[in-house]
């Protein structure tokens, strides 16, 4: 019998294998989050005032920007988010709405192009409640798919094996935006 088969209670070796992402612990608790006891500022009001590369920024639209989710579902997952610090869509003027439905149009065409995307889960989390880890500032998720991608690793191992880094991703998104 090996270490591997042993089974000895929690936190003891056993027939598992497992694949750790302790990145995400620091996310669920709170870090980079205006949560309730934190005195954190809005990182999505912190992010414009940032450099494009250092914050992860792709494009810049008049009042709304496209970036890099710091914590993706898949590589390329991006996230539109308006320059006001708005929380809902009915808050949103007509023409924020129109900036980031085209903004959405145009990083889904890059996407395709850049990394042949052939789907995408578009959408909005509105309050905490339905799953906005920052609820408080409008923006919408973009994530691109590709047959396949929903192997075992995410569905039975509860992990997600990102194959290109935040920044890499960025500068090829960024690269293509402007060639649409």
């Amino acid at each position: 019998m090996t270490d591997q088969s042993i089974s000895g209670g929690a936190g003891m070796p056993d027939s598992w294998q497992r694949l750790w992402a302790p990145h995400r612990m620091s996310y669920l608790e709170g870090e980079n989050r205006p949560l309730p006891g934190n005195d954190i500022e809005c990182p999505f009001c912190r992010i414009p005032n940032l450099p494009d590369e250092e914050a992860l920024i792709v494009a810049r639209g008049d009042q709304a920007y496209v970036v890099m989710n710091l914590y993706p579902y898949n590589a390329g997952h991006l996230l539109i988010c308006t320059n006001r610090h708005v929380a809902e869509l009915p808050e949103l003027t007509e023409s924020e709405r129109n900036e980031i439905s085209d903004l959405t149009v145009h990083a889904m065409k890059v996407l395709r192009k850049t990394s042949k995307a052939v789907g995408f889960n578009i959408g909005v989390n509105q309050g905490s409640v339905s799953g906005a880890g920052i609820a408080g500032h409008f923006h919408q998720h973009i994530v691109p798919r590709w047959a396949g991608d929903a192997n075992f690793m995410p569905i039975i191992g509860k992990t997600k094996v990102l194959p290109q880094l935040l920044q890499e991703s960025r500068s090829l998104l960024a690269a293509g935006w402007d060639h649409i």
